[in-house]
C-alpha cells in the first residue's frame, strides 16, 4: 500500500476537469464584456480517392483539429481559431480576443457548463482502402464496357468522420459525432463532333445505406446510359412553354429559387426577394417548402447544429404563405427569436452562419403520369445541373442535364443545351401541379466561401409557361 500515491483520474474526473477548463474559457472571453460566447472544438479525418481512364489518379487521407472561440458583442461577431486546442493554449487565445471588445456594457455572467445527453445514433462503418481503390476500378471497367462510344470515366468516393464538442456561455455542453460518404460518377461519350455527359452521384450520413460495389456499378452504368442516350439528342427548342420538373431532377430549383432567399442573414440585410414578407403569399397554395436536419440519413441531417441547437424541421411556406426563415442563433438575436438549428460552419476555422440541411417541397397530390400527360406540348426535366440566382430579385438560370421534349402528353425525343430562364417567386407562384413522389439530390452549398453538406428535393411539378433557352428554334 502507497497511501501516498495519487490514484489514476477516472473518466468522469477528467471530464470533469476538461469541462471546468472550457468554463474558464468562456469567462475569459467574456471578461470585458459581451452578449454571448463559445467553443466550438473540432477533430476532422477523412479520405478522398479518384479515378480516371482506369488509373487511380488520386488517394488523399488526412486529419486535422482545432477550436474556434467566438463572442458576440453588439450584434457583431469576434472570432478567433487555433489548431492548438490545449486549456493553457484556448485561455491564451481567449484573452487575447477578449481585448477586441470595445468596451464592457451588457457583461453577461457565464453559466456553469451542463452536459447535455448525447443522443443515440446509428454508426456507419466505412470501408477499408482497398475496398475503395477494388469498387472504383470495378465501376470505371462496367462503365467502358457499355458502349465503344464511352470515352472518359472520372469517379470520385470520399468519406469523413467528425467529432465535434461545443461550450457556450449559457451552460451548454454537447459533443456528437458524425460521419458521412460520397460517391461521384461521371462519364463523357463521344460521337463525331458531339460530346455529352452523364453524371450520378450518391451519399449520405450514418444511418444511410453505405454504397458497395454493385451499387457502384449500378451508378456507373446510369451515367453512361445517359451520357449515350444524350447523344441523340436533338438541339433544345428556345422561347417560352410549359415545363414538368420530373421528381428524379433533383433539388437544385428549391434550394437556389426559394432556399437562399430564405436564410436570415440575407433577409435582414435586405439581399433577398423575400426580405419583410412574412405572413405574405410567395408561393402558389399548392407548394409547401421546408428545411429538415431530423431526416435519417441524408446528408444536410446532424443532431444538433456547430452552434449546438438541436436539428427540427422548419416550414418555411405553408401553402404558398411565407412562415419562417433560417435561423443560426446570431440572426435570430437580431430578430429576437429563437435558432432554428440552422447556424452551420464548414470547420473549426470558420464563424457559423445560417445554411440550409435538407430543404424540399412536399408532395402533392397529383400523379406524375398525368402531369405529363396533361401538356400538349413542353419539356420534362429529368435532370438539372447547376444554377444561378440573385438572391436580391429572384432571377435564375439553371441548366438542363437531361429532358425530353412533350408532344402531345408523351415525352418524346431527347434535348441537349437547354436552360430555364426565369423568376424564383413568379414560377413558384404559377405552378399548377405538384406530384406524389419525392426525389432528392445531395450536393455541397457554397456561401460565404464555406461549403456545407446538403440535399435538396421536390416531387413533379408543373410549370405552365417559363422561357428555356435552346439552340433548336
Amino acid at each position: 500500500m502507497f497511501p501516498n500515491a495519487s490514484k489514476p483520474a477516472s473518466g468522469k474526473e477528467k471530464e470533469g476537469r476538461a469541462i471546468q477548463a472550457l468554463g474558464d474559457i468562456l469567462k475569459r472571453l467574456l471578461q470585458r464584456g459581451g452578449q454571448f460566447a463559445d467553443i466550438y472544438l473540432e477533430k476532422r479525418s477523412s479520405t478522398r480517392i479518384s479515378c480516371e481512364d482506369g488509373k487511380i489518379e488520386e488517394a488523399l487521407s488526412g486529419s486535422e483539429s482545432g477550436a474556434g472561440l467566438r463572442i458576440i458583442h453588439r450584434h457583431r461577431t469576434l472570432y478567433a481559431h487555433s489548431n492548438d486546442s490545449s486549456p493553457r493554449g484556448l485561455l491564451e487565445l481567449a484573452g487575447t480576443l477578449s481585448q477586441a471588445v470595445e468596451d464592457g456594457a451588457g457583461r453577461v455572467a457565464v453559466r456553469a457548463l451542463s452536459p447535455r445527453k448525447q443522443p443515440p445514433g446509428k454508426k456507419m462503418s466505412l470501408p477499408d482502402t482497398a475496398a475503395r481503390v477494388r469498387m472504383l476500378r470495378r465501376a470505371d471497367r462496367r462503365a467502358r464496357a457499355l458502349d465503344k462510344r464511352i470515352v472518359q470515366v472520372k469517379l470520385v468516393y470520399g468519406d469523413f468522420r467528425q467529432q465535434i464538442k461545443i461550450a457556450n456561455s449559457e451552460g451548454l455542453f454537447c459533443r456528437d459525432e458524425r460521419r458521412g460518404f460520397v460517391f461521384i460518377v461521371q462519364v463523357v461519350a463521344a460521337e463525331g463532333d458531339i460530346i455529352q455527359t452523364g453524371y450520378e452521384v450518391y451519399g449520405g450520413s450514418a444511418g444511410h445505406p453505405m454504397i458497395d460495389e454493385a451499387g457502384a456499378e449500378r451508378l456507373a452504368v446510369s451515367a453512361g446510359e445517359r451520357a449515350v442516350r444524350m447523344l441523340r439528342a436533338r438541339p433544345a427548342p428556345a422561347g417560352r412553354m410549359a415545363v414538368v420538373l420530373s421528381g428524379r431532377a433533383g433539388g437544385t430549383m428549391v434550394h437556389e429559387a426559394i432556399g437562399h432567399g430564405l436564410e436570415a442573414d440575407l433577409a435582414q440585410n435586405g439581399l433577398s426577394v423575400y426580405s419583410g414578407r412574412l405572413g405574405e403569399q410567395v408561393a402558389s397554395p399548392l407548394v409547401t417548402v421546408v428545411d429538415d436536419a431530423t431526416l435519417p440519413g441524408h446528408r444536410g441531417s446532424f443532431s444538433f447544429d456547430d452552434e449546438g441547437t438541436p436539428a427540427q424541421r422548419t416550414v418555411l411556406v405553408e401553402n404558398g404563405i411565407l412562415r419562417g426563415y433560417l435561423y443560426d442563433r446570431l440572426s435570430a438575436m437580431k430578430d429576437k427569436t429563437n435558432s432554428t438549428g440552422n447556424g452551420r460552419r464548414e470547420s473549426y476555422k470558420h464563424v457559423p452562419i445560417p445554411r440550409m440541411t435538407n430543404t424540399f417541397i412536399t408532395p402533392g397530390g397529383s400523379d406524375p403520369r398525368q402531369i405529363i400527360a396533361s401538356v400538349k406540348r413542353g419539356l420534362l426535366v429529368t435532370r438539372l445541373g447547376g444554377g444561378q440566382v440573385n438572391t436580391v430579385n429572384g432571377d435564375f438560370v439553371f441548366e438542363v442535364s437531361e429532358g425530353f421534349l412533350i408532344e402531345n402528353g408523351e415525352p418524346s425525343v431527347p434535348v441537349r443545351g437547354a436552360n430555364l430562364i426565369g423568376n424564383g417567386p413568379r414560377v413558384l407562384r404559377e405552378i399548377e401541379a405538384v406530384g406524389d413522389d419525392l426525389g432528392f439530390t445531395i450536393g455541397t452549398c457554397g456561401k460565404d466561401g464555406q461549403g456545407a453538406p446538403v440535399s435538396d428535393g421536390q416531387p413533379t411539378l408543373l410549370l405552365p409557361s417559363i422561357v428555356v433557352g435552346g439552340t433548336g428554334g
